[in-house]
């Protein structure tokens, strides 16, 4: 009998490098044993098996106490997102232990949304929109939108891509006012990398009518983990050798408009 058979999926690592943060996590059972996320300007190859180590001792585990691994597989920096996925696979292939990839812009999502409830308790219950934001210059960003509440994963309402925010606002504008009132998010979050996108969410709430809010982010493991946590408890895996980053391209038509700036 392997490994994976002979004992039920308990402890995860995380890891995720699509941002300028390396974000390292381990989970029993979905609750957080260790967790490091460092800024380290997507000098990622220096820092990252010295950050693995760390989090494990943290977590008085090894790599053989572990019984599934998650890696964001982005969208985001291209070197970045690499240096988590190369080193999650190898560690899966060379362990015989399972592997998800799991969306950075959804842990994104999910860690903001989190943040921003617990650090705004007027913002109330109900169902918020989300949108992770990770700038790829140029007036671009990788993001997507989510909706949801706190202690659960937002669910998704549009797909990971990288965009120009101006286009992206005019889209998110336009699916707002096709909303019953009843419908309609309790608030508007924007989290990540929002420094140079801050306009978008002024933009927003001239249609919205109700809070847009901005808060900066930085990607936290747990996060990760947790999703992936979701994805290896129903039993689903990756294979190591087909598991790619998510890179992801500007439409054709926001390619036109970006080449006539």
């Amino acid at each position: 009998m392997s490994r994976n058979q002979s004992k039920p999926r308990q402890r995860l690592l995380a890891l995720d490098t699509s941002t300028a943060s390396l974000a390292a996590a381990v989970l029993e059972d979905q609750e957080l044993l260790g967790e490091i996320h460092e800024s380290v300007e997507r000098n990622h190859s220096v820092h990252m098996h010295p950050v693995l180590e760390r989090v494990l001792q943290q977590s008085g585990i090894t790599v053989a106490d572990l019984d599934g691994i998650a890696v964001g597989v982005g969208p985001g920096s291209y070197t970045g997102v690499r240096m988590a996925v190369t080193a999650a696979k190898t560690l899966a292939w060379a362990n015989d232990i399972p592997i998800v990839g799991i969306s950075s812009l959804h842990a994104l999502a999910w860690g903001g949304l989190e943040q921003a409830l617990k650090r705004h308790d007027e913002a109330g219950s109900g169902r918020h929109w989300v949108i992770p934001v990770m700038d790829a210059r140029r007036g671009q960003a990788y993001t997507a939108l989510f909706e949801g509440s706190t202690g659960a994963a937002p669910e998704r309402l549009a797909p990971d891509a990288i965009r120009l925010m101006q286009s992206w606002v005019e889209e998110l504008s336009e699916r707002l006012v096709t909303l019953e009132k009843d419908s309609l998010p309790a608030g508007i979050w924007f989290t990540g990398d929002t420094g140079v996108h801050a306009d978008a969410a002024s933009r927003l709430a001239e249609v919205y009518g109700g809070p847009v809010r901005v808060l900066p982010y930085e990607l936290e493991g747990q996060w990760a983990g947790l999703l992936g946590a979701e994805r290896l408890l129903r039993g689903e895996r990756d294979e190591p050798h087909t598991l790619v980053p998510n890179y992801t391209q500007l439409s054709e038509a926001e390619s036109n408009l970006l080449r006539k700036r």
